[in-house]
C-alpha cells in the first residue's frame, strides 16, 4: 500500500508539469514529433525495393513425382521451389532467390508468431490448350497485397517488379501446371514480419515469400449447390475493422461459426451485419444476389460495396465490370448497394429472387440453394435438381474463357 501514495504524487507532478507547458511548446513537440515519424517513412520510402534483374537461382537436387490430376487436394502438393525475398529497415529489399522449398526457420519471439503480422494473397496460373502459360489480373493481388502490408506496417512492394519474379517462377515450375481444363496452379504470396522481438511495434525485418500448389476444379463433378446459414453472432469484419484486408488473422476466427454451421448441415457462414442484419460475405467468398424488382419486374444484380465489411475480391471486381458490360444491355442493373436479409426473404417469398451466387479465387463462382435464416430455409431461386442458376453459369464460363485463353482479354497475362 505504501506505493500507492508515491504513484499518485508522482501522477499530479506529471498533470501539473503538462499544464505549465505553453501551447507553443505543445505544439512545437507534436510538431518535432510528426516530422519524426514522416521522417522515418521518408527514409524507408528510399530503400532499395524488389529488383528482378538481382534474383538468384538455385535448383532442387531432389525433383518431386508429380500428382496425378485425379488425386490432386487443394493445398496438400507442392511444387520443387519457392520464391524468397527478405528486406530490412536499413537495407529495404534484399537480392530475390529462387530456391528448393524448404521449411523456414524463425526464432521463437519472431514477432508474426506473437502479433500476427502476416498477409497473403491466392491467385493462380493458367496454361492455355496451346500451351501458354496465363496470369489472371496479376495487378489487383498486388494492389491488395499492398493495402493489406501498409494496413499492418510490414512494407511495401513494386507490384510489377513482384509479377515479373512471379512469371519467373512459374516458368520453372511449368511441369507442375496441369493442361487440363479446371486445373491450375494455386499461388500463394505471403508477407510476414520477422524481426525478432516481444515489443509490439513496426518490424525492423520481414520475408516475402511464394509457395505454389497444383489445383484441381473446386467441383470436380460439376457444380454443387451450396447451402449457408445466415450469422448475425459473430461479425468477420466491419467499418474500421481489418476485415477489408487479406490478413491471416481474419480466418481462424470464421473456423469456429463455420463448423457450428456444418454442424446444422450448413455449407458455410452468409455473414449479417449489424442490427439491420445487412448482408456482407458468404464465407470466404464475396456474394451476389440476382432478383426483380418490386412492382417494375426489372432484373438487378446486387453485390455489397466496399464499405469495410467485404474485402475488396479480384472476381468480385471481374463480375461487375462483365455484368455491366455484358448484361446491362439486357435490362440488367448492377448495383453495389447495402441490402438486408428481410429484404432477400422477402424477394424469396414473392418469387423475385431468381439467383444468388458466392465468388472467388479458388471456385470462381458458387451457386447457392438455401439460407438458414430465422429457423427458416429461405430458398434462392434453384428448381429442383438444378444445381446452378443461369447467370452464375454464364459468368463462370466468362471468366474461364478469358482465364484459359479461349479469349484475347487485356485481364490475361502471358508469361
Amino acid at each position: 500500500m505504501a506505493r500507492q501514495p508515491v504513484f499518485n504524487g508522482l501522477r499530479s507532478c506529471l498533470t501539473a508539469s503538462r499544464k505549465e507547458l505553453s501551447p507553443h511548446y505543445r505544439l512545437n513537440w507534436q510538431l518535432r514529433r510528426l516530422y519524426s515519424i514522416q521522417s522515418q517513412e521518408d527514409a524507408i520510402a528510399k530503400l532499395p525495393n524488389i529488383d528482378p534483374n538481382a534474383l538468384s537461382i538455385t535448383k532442387t537436387t531432389t525433383p518431386k513425382e508429380l500428382v496425378p490430376p485425379e488425386d490432386l487436394v487443394f493445398g496438400r502438393s507442392f511444387t520443387d521451389h519457392m520464391l524468397s525475398i527478405e528486406w530490412t529497415a536499413s537495407e529495404g529489399w534484399l537480392r530475390p532467390r529462387i530456391i528448393p522449398y524448404q521449411n523456414l526457420s524463425l526464432d521463437p519471439a519472431t514477432c508474426v508468431f506473437h502479433y500476427a503480422f502476416e498477409c497473403f494473397e491466392g491467385m493462380k496460373a493458367y496454361k492455355t490448350p496451346n500451351g501458354d502459360l496465363r496470369l489472371f489480373r496479376p495487378d489487383r493481388n498486388m494492389r491488395r497485397l499492398n493495402r493489406s502490408a501498409e494496413r499492418i506496417a510490414l512494407p511495401t512492394i513494386d507490384g510489377e517488379a513482384f509479377t515479373e519474379l512471379i512469371s519467373r517462377f512459374v516458368r520453372m515450375e511449368e511441369r507442375f501446371v496441369p493442361a487440363t481444363r479446371g486445373y491450375s496452379l494455386y499461388l500463394r504470396p505471403t508477407l510476414i514480419g520477422t524481426q525478432r522481438t516481444l515489443g509490439v511495434g513496426p518490424p525492423g525485418s520481414a520475408l516475402l515469400y511464394l509457395i505454389a500448389s497444383p489445383v484441381g476444379p473446386y467441383y470436380p463433378t460439376g457444380f454443387k449447390a451450396i447451402s449457408l446459414a445466415a450469422t448475425s453472432s459473430a461479425v468477420r469484419a466491419w467499418p474500421g475493422g481489418v476485415g477489408d484486408r487479406k490478413l491471416g488473422a481474419n480466418y481462424a476466427p470464421c473456423i469456429v461459426p463455420q463448423l457450428e454451421a456444418a454442424k446444422r448441415g450448413y455449407h458455410q457462414n452468409l455473414w449479417l451485419f449489424g442490427e439491420e442484419e445487412i448482408v456482407t460475405e458468404v464465407g470466404t467468398m464475396n456474394f451476389f444476389v440476382c432478383l426483380k424488382e418490386k412492382g417494375t419486374g426489372k432484373k438487378m444484380m446486387w453485390t455489397a460495396p466496399l464499405d469495410g465489411t467485404i474485402l475488396e475480391g479480384v472476381v468480385r471486381e471481374s463480375v461487375l465490370e462483365l455484368a455491366r458490360e455484358k448484361l446491362g444491355p439486357e435490362g440488367w442493373e448492377v448495383e453495389e448497394k447495402n441490402y438486408t436479409m428481410r429484404e432477400l426473404a422477402e424477394a424469396a417469398d414473392e418469387g423475385r429472387l431468381i439467383e444468388a451466387f458466392g465468388t472467388g479465387t479458388a471456385a470462381v463462382v458458387s451457386p447457392v440453394r438455401t439460407i438458414n435464416w430465422r429457423g427458416r430455409d429461405v430458398d434462392c431461386g434453384l428448381k429442383p435438381g438444378e444445381e446452378v442458376g443461369e447467370i452464375t453459369n454464364r459468368m463462370k464460363g466468362w471468366i474461364e474463357g478469358i482465364q484459359y485463353g479461349d479469349v484475347e482479354h487485356r485481364w490475361s497475362v502471358k508469361l
